[in-house]
């Protein structure tokens, strides 16, 4: 057996359907600018207010991607946590996140197949209870037996 996973780590071997795991966060201008750096998407709906203004959005909004980063959070922290492989995820975008918003990530265990190590997970992110983006995720998970 392997002993060295990080604490909350959780194993294929401990993983059971039902289980969810979440964080919350609240989305700051600073959040904003850095994602746009990192990623090069300068749209001046997610930087410029006056832009923003004047598109169906009314306003500034956050980058669909770094809500979806969220949901990449729980997976690599909690569920399964450190040693995790993303395979996969599919998003849909149902609203806005803007600046200010507490965001709930929330991931969901619907399927396991122990003999491959692939967990299948809803993802979900909500701001004042509505959804936000919706997903479903396939990852990898690390296991305690040797391979």
């Amino acid at each position: 057996m392997l002993d060295n996973f990080p604490r909350g780590t959780i194993c294929i071997e401990d993983i059971e359907i039902g289980m969810i795991r979440s964080l919350r966060k609240v989305v700051t201008d600073r959040d904003i600018e850095m994602f746009a750096e990192v990623s090069t998407d300068r749209n001046p709906v997610h930087l410029d207010d006056d832009y923003a203004q004047d598109t169906i959005f009314e306003g500034r909004i956050a980058h669909g991607m770094l809500t979806a980063g969220l949901i990449s959070a729980v997976i690599g922290e909690q569920l399964p946590g450190h040693g995790t492989v993303y395979l996969g995820q599919s998003l849909k975008f149902l609203a806005p996140v803007r600046p200010g918003d507490m965001v709930l990530a929330e991931v969901e265990v619907t399927n396991i197949d122990h003999s491959k190590r692939r967990v299948t997970m809803e993802t979900r992110c909500l701001v004042n209870g509505k959804k936000v983006l919706i997903g479903e995720a396939t990852v990898l998970a690390p296991s305690r037996k040797f391979d």
